[in-house]
């Protein structure tokens, strides 16, 4: 059997287990009691499964499993690394799900992330060169390879689970990068500046084929969510393995000399996304003195709901850019020209235009009280004036914003405050009544109609 026909046989086992597995561990835990419940920091409106993350994990380990008993992979098998990830992967499964149920702290999930990655590095899954710009190739010594390694696994952890707020949102950027990211290696491995024991491409066909599985599920409105058990198991995979790839070749092979600091550089452009976004969480909350761990409304997908973007399609968009971001990596390495990424820059400035101005076109094409009558979402003013809304028609008081009604639980999620739905008229005489309260003045009373003689 060849090895790309090997590459389907498990990438289609990974899927199919998990998407045959997904309902049952639904089923299995609405009769259990483990769900998440809609809460203030949260956008889903109903009660849902957790625990997604043990489908995905038993698809990684069907897979795992039936790449062992192909001959193909043989002498990949020969080493520790993939009893070492099989473990680290069981490993932090249990203490996500752990944390779905009974909400770890975060230093204590920080712990346990940790201690996947140890896990990793006992079994020799771990970095062995660190090419730093400007200075070469640097051959790392045991302690440094143990810390960057485990520094890499917990910071690929954690940023795949901050992106994990929305339905379908980590699956499909975590598919996105695994697949370019398994393309690369391809490419790797056709130069010859990759070994056929490298357990990289394999972990990340697997992590393809769980979100394929996963994803039906998954999309909104979601029938079961990953919970942190999922997200740090992928966080877990994909951090093993663009370390055993990024961190062990020793060649500059990237197809254009932009990518100089190829080949640990790419993951961070195809899982830049989820970086940037830990990145600025972090930012942001210490700015604010308070935990990096706390949770808040500031996250990239909390912002385009804000923006006035619904949630299939802030989910759409961050997909978008995952996939243009991957692209800049793809297109030099397989055309070895720079000039091919002219038209990426041309969509990333479409796609920019396209999520910022949006909503504000979609808001300014409609009428006062929108489409057929459509009624508007009065926000009070006091929570400030939301991205996307337009100012209600109440004479001049900008006591209250309206929005198109649909979108209106995910807004009062989002600011925590429950919206009236009403027509103009219900919102101006609300005005009216909060000015002649400021005034000291009664409110005006309408006149009572008069009879018919």
């Amino acid at each position: 059997m060849s090895r790309a026909t090997s590459y389907a046989v498990v990438l289609a086992v990974s899927v199919v287990t998990t998407f045959a597995l997904t309902p049952l561990v639904r089923w299995l835990a609405l009769r259990s009691g483990a769900v998440q419940v809609p809460d203030a920091d949260r956008v889903h409106e109903k009660t849902t499964a957790v625990l997604g993350g043990v489908a995905m994990y038993a698809g990684f380990a069907a897979g795992l499993f039936t790449a062992w008993r192909l001959g193909t992979f043989a002498d990949l098998f020969r080493s520790s690394e993939p009893v070492g990830v099989l473990a680290a992967a069981t490993v932090i499964v249990v203490i996500g799900h752990i944390d779905d149920l009974k909400d770890v702290s975060a230093p204590a999930k920080m712990a346990g992330s940790v201690l996947a990655a140890s896990v990793l590095v006992l079994f020799g899954v771990s970095m062995f060169v660190l090419r730093v710009p400007f200075a070469g190739l640097v051959q790392l010594t045991s302690d440094w390879s143990y810390l960057l390694s485990v520094v890499w696994v917990v910071a690929m952890c954690h940023a795949i689970n901050f992106i994990d707020g929305l339905d379908g949102l980590a699956a499909g950027i975590v598919g996105i990068a695994a697949t370019v990211f398994f393309l690369y290696t391809m490419k790797l491995s056709d130069q010859g500046f990759l070994s056929a024991t490298n357990i990289g491409p394999l972990i990340a066909l697997l992590v393809v084929g769980m979100c394929l599985g996963f994803l039906p599920w998954n999309v909104h409105p979601a029938k079961i969510f990953m919970g942190d058990g999922g997200a740090l198991m992928l966080g877990v995979l994909m951090g093993s393995s663009t370390m055993v790839v990024g961190g062990r070749v020793d060649q500059a092979f990237t197809g254009q000399s932009f990518f100089f600091y190829a080949p640990l550089v790419i993951p961070l452009l195809v899982l830049g996304v989820p970086i940037f976004d830990t990145a600025f969480a972090i930012v942001r909350r210490t700015a604010k003195r308070t935990s990096p761990a706390t949770r808040d409304l500031g996250h990239l997908h909390n912002r385009l709901i804000r923006l006035g973007h619904g949630h299939r399609r802030t989910v759409f968009i961050l997909w978008a850019w995952t996939a243009l971001l991957s692209a800049f990596v793809l297109v030099p390495v397989y055309t070895g020209r720079g000039d091919g990424v002219v038209p990426l820059g041309l969509g990333g400035l479409a796609l920019l235009l396209y999520t910022v101005l949006h909503p504000s076109l979609r808001i300014w094409s409609k009428d006062e009280h929108g489409p057929q009558g459509e009624p508007a979402v009065a926000v009070p003013a006091g929570l400030g004036r939301s991205a996307g809304s337009t100012p209600a028609a109440t004479g001049g008081a900008k006591s209250v914003y309206k929005v198109p009604a649909r979108e209106a639980a995910t807004l009062a999620a989002e600011l925590r405050e429950p919206m009236v739905v009403s027509d103009g008229r219900q919102i101006r005489k609300k005005a009216a009544r909060q000015r002649a309260e400021r005034r000291g003045a009664p409110p005006a009373q309408a006149p009572r109609p008069r009879r018919k003689r």
